[in-house]
């Protein structure tokens, strides 16, 4: 629910070792009361910028990087193990694993966006993704899974809170952690995650609504590539 605006000065201070963001001289709190302190001093910059932007109403969906960091804070950290596993589950049935029997076009689309991502998956971490076509399931073998297990293992709540974020936006572990890497920027990977989406638009059309939730995706999937940045600084 949207609250009137009840701070004046936004600022950022200091919390063991880490940055915090302050409301008139008073810590942010998650939603689940902890300090809002983020390891690195650009990215409590950047989340002080988007409580500086709000008027007279704060609105919470517009503020990305503040939701990111709560994510992180709230639910990654007390429960990492839980997080991964929800990540994972991406892995297990990755949309780049998925391809259509027909039209000709989609099928050519599909393999020349996922293939190579398959590929880079298998040199960057040593895992074999199988693919199929038409309705049928299938099972990654454990190999793989302990393998993007690994993967995410290595991986803190900040960064994992944007992957997961991201992999929700783009049903895929593999185009989430290729947009990670910086392999693929936001709008590739928005095209990569939707090419049976937009292949159908270009057909028929985009309609209204679709149109205002594909806009949004890739709204969202910006502010995850600058969390990602910032965690970096």
């Amino acid at each position: 629910m949207a609250r009137n605006r009840f701070y004046k000065d936004v600022s950022v201070g200091s919390i063991g070792g880490g940055h915090q963001i302050m409301l008139d001289s008073k810590a942010v709190q998650t939603p689940a009361g902890a300090p809002l302190a983020v390891p690195s001093h650009a990215l409590a910059q950047a989340i002080a910028e988007e409580w500086d932007a709000q008027e007279k109403v704060i609105r919470p969906e517009a503020m990305i990087l503040t939701k990111l960091a709560n994510t992180a804070i709230d639910r990654v950290r007390p429960h990492t193990a839980n997080a991964q596993n929800q990540i994972l589950a991406f892995g297990k049935s990755d949309v780049v694993c998925y391809r259509a029997e027909a039209p000709a076009e989609l099928v050519r689309r599909q393999a020349l966006a996922w293939d190579p991502l398959l590929a880079w998956a298998r040199e960057r971490f040593g895992v074999s993704l199988r693919a199929t076509s038409g309705l049928s399931f299938v099972e990654q073998d454990q190999a793989t899974v302990r393998g993007l297990d690994d993967v995410l293992s290595g991986l803190d709540a900040f960064a994992l809170a944007g992957l997961h974020s991201a992999a929700s936006l783009l049903g895929s572990l593999v185009i989430a952690l290729a947009f990670f890497e910086r392999r693929l920027d936001p709008e590739t990977a928005f095209t990569a995650a939707n090419l049976d989406r937009i292949y159908q638009a270009e057909r028929w059309g985009w309609d209204e609504g679709e149109s205002a939730k594909a806009a949004a995706e890739r709204s969202e999937l910006n502010q995850i590539s600058r969390f990602f940045e910032l965690i970096r600084q």
